[in-house]
């Protein structure tokens, strides 16, 4: 039966033991399968917990050659880092299931763990995952720590790769975007002057190819399977799409453009000049800079990668194996130029040979070096371009193993070893220090010289002309910096495990024909990282880049023992087909001094054969802190709140609210608001952390009411408590306004100008945001699936299929005491990504008489608001947000393929997702500031964000 999505019925904790299916022919033999979810080898699947499987075609019929993509189309995947992000992209990209982050998601290959995927995020990168050799996927959504450990709080994504190929196998791929622009934001564009771009006929690209190459040798006892591939992706700027042309501002009116403060002609003070060798003041609504257009909205891309997967059985009792991966990424981030952001101050003498007399008249000095004035400078390095932070990844990963069976027990003893190297370079920037000394200024016979030129501490220095004079090479040359970091991150992992059936010795239940199953094992696990940045990155001298980067060096190791069993308990009485128990247990030991015991317990009863069944588990699972969580340096970046409701002539706070805070009587409505919204804060690691602990609760009925037709329902509860979380720097910022808490006042910190970004030479105003084990979060939900297939006789087959999940609560408590608030419906700097209560996929496929099949999609993402009109007080905004921004509105997308084999050895399949070219809701810069995968006024990692989305595929086999 060929289902777009199967929904197959197996045991998260163990697996039931059942004869063949009625579809199996008799003379079929049964073959003992592990299945994701368990360790116990078992026949037909049928169990406790629910797992989606994507097969390898409906991955074809997907289109997506990015794994990422590919996942988010699942609703009980939700988005995280992926190739739409740039502006603080980490290079990889993560599986983030039931939206409770993708560190406490585990990602295995053929059943055993992936490594973390870079020094600058701990969760796996899905790009080490060959795409074309995948030949189905296992998504488990609740927790399976006792199975596999830590890190399988929200679930498991098991990749299973082609291992058993004979022949040759070629795939050839090209896809890109086709987009018109029709959205009205194009008028707002316009009429602030800025280029709007034309229609779009083919961009965006992604091209790969891949060759499979498979044998058996020695009369069939072993099989090497060989992979090759290689992919390339192009860039689309934000340039690229109307709506995404300018860096947008909501407001009562609507949309309009608006921009960074530190802009292209640069500012001392409260003036700028006009580009005609006078002065004026700034102009906020005409001056900002347009940042949006030179950000990527997709980020280039180039891959490749080889995998070696081989076995070989010394005899029917014993096989030994090994799989090899190589991959190779590389990509480039790009922002908008850097340059000086405004709010580095300087001390301008009034002899300065730059100034000219209207500039001195402005600034109130006179052409006398004892004439001086100190005020806040700024300008955008449009000359110098972009920055760009050129990211590469290495991984490399061996596993080595043998299995087989003794006297009916089941054995796996392996060692696997996996290693992430990364290498990153940072261009286009300017350095802190010497911005410093480019204004430090004096005058030397009438000619403009550094002062550390004149007293030889830096000979090199060239002043940098904010007044109105050409920006020369010279000046570039001294201010441009860039940054390189290195590092890898390692994992070694040794463990086996054995399990049977104890049917054979007649250990089963005297109500069951069916024996007891069981499985014991043992694993040890070394997890190492190390970051290296240069002296630039750790002192935080470029300008733009975030703060300061400290190196960090740091491991952790875990022993642990584990066991689980299943116990058909009643089969083929009397309201009860059948009913299955399993229970699982895992003792884990850390070197860092903790201990976590993991465990559940699961039941799967069939009151009628074929007809209905229950299925119910309880799991508690734990995540150990990363080496970032226990090991990193402390230091200060931009991951501050978005707003500061004391800064602006204007501040949305009162006197006494900001003086709670720290603000000054004669700081309050003075101090410079930030247009980027970006505020600092400072983070870093806690190396007594403990590990998390998960619990999940689930419970499903699935149904089989007619021939052909399956529908499940499976209501899910993740309560996660410790969570190594911070306090979110705008709840502690919010918590002091209102409150004056002591215990969240103390953790904002202002500059001598009463800002939490302003300070030169690194920000030392701050919200504190360091690790610890305060918080809790927790999702409940439940998840609908139905597959029908429909023979129509001569016409050939239909196929339906849908899954969908409704989201009940997802809720985060950052500080025990100081209760919840619940993201379910919103979107926003604090909740991040949307989180609709409704979204699914449905897909009929028409096999039809005539060779080929047809399959049309429908994704559904349901409505969300803006997180300031949820009644939680920790998210409630006294000012409602602008309503033309106030909502992210429901998007159906409509997706065709088409499948043909042109002839027995080729095949074709081609298709358009987003058929009817459907924009993205649109938000503004300063509601997605912060918020996850929030990138050019929208979400590009939840929404298709580029148009149509045209592919070709062409297979052939030989």
């Amino acid at each position: 039966m060929s289902r777009s999505i199967r929904l197959m019925f197996v045991g998260g904790i163990a697996l039931g033991m059942h004869a063949a299916s009625a579809q199996q022919a008799p003379d079929q033999p049964l073959q003992k399968v592990e299945v994701t979810g368990s360790r116990i080898p078992t026949l037909n699947t049928e169990g406790a917990s629910p797992v989606t499987v994507l097969s390898a075609k409906d991955i074809k019929i997907d289109g997506v050659r990015n794994v990422e993509d590919m996942l988010n189309n699942l609703p009980q995947v939700f988005a995280a880092q992926g190739a739409a992000i740039s502006n603080g992209a980490s290079g990889t990209a993560t599986a983030n299931l039931r939206n409770l982050g993708s560190d406490r998601t585990l990602v295995l290959v053929n059943g055993k763990r992936l490594p973390a995927g870079s020094v600058k995020d701990s969760a796996p990168d899905l790009n080490e995952i060959p795409s074309g050799l995948i030949k189905r996927v296992e998504v488990l959504t609740g927790g399976a720590g006792a199975v596999y450990g830590a890190g399988a709080v929200s679930g498991v994504i098991n990749f299973i790769l082609r291992d058993n190929f004979e022949g040759v196998e070629i795939q050839g791929n090209l896809a890109g975007f086709n987009h018109k622009q029709h959205n009205d934001i194009a008028n707002v564009v316009s009429k602030r002057g800025f280029p709007v771009p034309g229609n779009a006929n083919f961009d965006g690209k992604t091209k790969d190819a891949s060759i499979l190459m498979g044998s058996n040798f020695d009369n069939n006892k072993g099989n090497a399977t060989l992979f090759f591939t290689y992919k390339e992706t192009d860039a689309v700027l934000q340039a690229a799409r109307d709506f995404t042309s300018c860096a947008l501002a909501g407001g009562a009116t609507g949309f309009s453009c608006s921009g960074s403060g530190t802009q292209a002609s640069g500012r001392v003070g409260d003036y700028t000049n006009d580009g005609k060798g006078g002065v004026r003041l700034y102009n906020a609504t005409t001056d900002a800079y347009n940042f949006g257009p030179l950000n990527y909205l997709q980020r280039p891309s180039q891959m490749y990668g080889f995998n070696a997967q081989a076995h070989y059985d010394i005899n029917d009792k014993v096989r030994v194996y090994q799989e090899f991966g190589f991959h190779n990424y590389s990509t480039d981030a790009q922002v908008a130029p850097g340059g000086i952001f405004f709010g580095v101050q300087a001390k301008i003498a009034g002899d300065n040979p730059m100034l000219t007399d209207a500039w001195r008249t402005a600034l109130g000095l006179t052409n006398s070096p004892t004439s001086t004035t100190t005020v806040n400078i700024g300008k955008r390095n449009v000359e110098g371009g972009p920055r760009i932070d050129s990211i590469n990844d290495t991984s490399f990963r061996e596993v080595l193993g043998v299995k087989g069976e003794i006297n009916n027990w089941s054995y796996d003893v392996f060692g696997q070893f996996a290693r992430v190297s990364h290498s990153e370079s940072n261009t286009n920037y300017f350095s802190l220090a010497k911005i410093a000394k480019a204004f430090d200024v004096v005058n030397v016979g009438g000619k403009a010289t550094c002062r550390s030129v004149v007293d030889e501490s830096d000979t090199s220095c060239v002043p940098y002309n904010l007044y109105g004079g050409a920006i020369t090479p010279a000046m570039l040359n001294y201010l441009n910096a860039s940054g390189i970091n290195t590092g890898y991150t390692q994992q070694i992992i040794m463990g086996g495990n054995i399990g049977a059936d104890l049917g054979v010795y007649g250990i089963k239940s005297p109500w069951s024909s069916n024996g007891i199953g069981v499985s014991f094992g043992v694993e040890r696990r070394a997890e190492k990282l190390v970051y290296r940045p240069d002296d630039t990155t750790l002192s935080g001298d470029l300008s733009g880049a975030g703060g300061a980067s400290p190196p960090v060096v740091g491991g952790y190791s875990v022993k642990e023992v584990f066991a689980e069993t299943r116990i058909p308990l009643l089969e083929k009485k009397p309201g009860a087909d059948s009913l299955d128990l399993s229970g699982s247990f895992r003792r884990s030991e850390y070197s860092t001094d903790h201990t976590a015991n993991t465990y559940g317990v699961g039941v799967d009863w069939a009151p009628v054969a074929d007809l209905v069944r229950v299925r119910g588990s309880y799991q508690r699972a734990v995540r150990a802190p990363t080496i970032p969580n226990l090991y990193n340096p402390r230091s200060i970046g931009n991951g501050g709140p978005a707003l500061d409701p004391c800064e602006g002539a204007s501040p949305t706070a009162s006197a006494a609210q900001c003086a709670n805070t720290g603000v000054t009587a004669a700081q309050y409505g003075h101090i410079p608001a930030n247009s980027a919204n970006q505020h600092s804060s400072l983070t870093g690691g806690n190396p007594t952390l403990a590990p998390e602990v998960g619990t999940t609760y689930t419970l499903g009925l699935v149904l089989t009411p007619i021939k052909n037709l399956t529908v499940t329902l499976d209501a899910f509860k993740i309560d996660i408590k410790d969570t190594i979380s911070t306090v979110d720097p705008t709840i502690a910022l919010t918590q002091c306004l209102n409150n004056n808490s002591p215990v969240f006042c103390a953790l904002v910190k202002r500059d001598g100008q009463g800002s939490l970004w302003l300070s030169p030479n690194g920000p030392l105003g701050y919200v504190a945001a360091t690790n610890a084990n305060i918080g809790s979060v927790s999702t409940s939900g439940l998840d609908l699936g139905a597959a029908y297939v429909m023979r129509a006789s001569t016409m050939g087959t239909f196929n339906f299929n849908m899954n969908g999940t409704y989201m009940r609560t997802s809720s985060v408590e950052n500080v025990p005491g100081l209760g919840k608030y619940d993201c379910t419906g919103y979107f926003g700097a604090t909740c991040g990504t949307p989180t609709p209560e409704w979204r699914h996929k449905a897909r009929v496929t028409w096999s039809t008489p005539w060779k080929f099949d047809v399959s049309g999609t429908w994704r559904y993402v349901g409505s969300t608001k803006q997180e300031g009109l949820s009644p939680d007080a920790q998210l409630h905004a006294k000012k409602a947000p602008a309503t033309i921004e106030d909502h992210l509105s429901v998007r159906n997308y409509f997706d065709l393929n088409v499948q043909y084999p042109i002839t027995k050895k080729i095949g074709l399949s081609a298709g358009i997702n987003n058929l009817f070219d459907k924009d993205p809701p649109i938000v503004s810069t300063l509601v997605t500031a912060a918020a996850g995968s929030a990138n050019g006024n929208g979400y590009p990692q939840v929404y298709d964000s580029m148009g149509r989305f045209i592919y070709l595929n062409l297979t052939a086999r030989f």
